[in-house]
């Protein structure tokens, strides 16, 4: 609100984990709930992240805005974090769309999750992008540990770290006796390197990782061309 006029697009519901999903079984509902005076206008959308941004941008907007800044949410979008993530997936849809584009992310779950520290970075990096632009087929993510202000030590340019999570189902039943299950697991960062997000979270450090969402493994090419086909 600081840097221009503000129009919020947002689930209606919890979205954590939807990736790039979009409606396409069902309808979609958009309802405004902010006041008529209201300095913000704020709507309502039935469906997913990536949704939102598309409503936003033709049904309410009827125009490209000049960034779309998705979050802040709840944990950690980090490493490969971003391929599961809705709220990196709404970024990506807004870049896909031509809009400069920011996913923003609080390493803490909790629910009273403080995000007075991450204020001031979160104008500063929009202020950059707004400024500079963001190179074609780029949108920024960005994400903060879970730290009071004063002891965040800066922001680091990085790469994705190279982790994943070590996946396994808890089983139980019903009282039924039907069979059901719940996703846990731990995550395992296998990264040793000291330019990933992953080391500058654990380090401090607000991480930035330019974000491409041309999914071609271009170094490949070469050695597929070799094969007999």
């Amino acid at each position: 609100q600081a840097l221009g006029d503000v129009v919020v697009v947002a689930p209606d519901s919890p979205q954590s984990a939807m990736g790039h999903a979009i409606t396409i079984n069902s309808t979609l509902h958009l309802s405004k709930i902010s006041a008529e005076n209201a300095k913000i206008l704020e709507y309502s959308c039935s469906g997913t992240p990536v949704d939102c941004v598309k409503m936003a941008v033709a049904e309410i907007l009827h125009r490209k805005p000049d960034l779309c800044v998705s979050g802040i949410n709840h944990g950690s979008n980090s490493s490969i974090n971003v391929i599961y993530s809705g709220t990196m997936s709404a970024a990506v849809e807004a870049g896909i769309e031509g809009i400069p584009a920011i996913g923003f992310s609080l390493a803490d779950f909790s629910w009273n999750a403080d995000f007075e520290a991450t204020k001031p970075f979160i104008k500063k990096i929009a202020l950059q992008v707004l400024e500079h632009s963001l190179p074609d087929g780029t949108v920024l993510n960005v994400n903060f540990p879970k730290l009071k202000g004063e002891d965040i030590k800066g922001i680091k340019i990085c790469r994705q770290a190279k982790a994943r999570w070590m996946e396994r189902f808890d089983k139980s039943q019903t009282p039924y006796g039907k069979d059901y299950y719940w996703l846990t697991g731990e995550f395992v960062n296998q990264d040793k390197g000291e330019d990933t997000d992953e080391f500058a979270l654990a380090n401090g450090y607000v991480s930035v990782v330019p974000v491409q969402f041309d999914m071609t493994a271009h170094h490949a090419i070469q050695q597929l061309n070799t094969w007999d086909f």
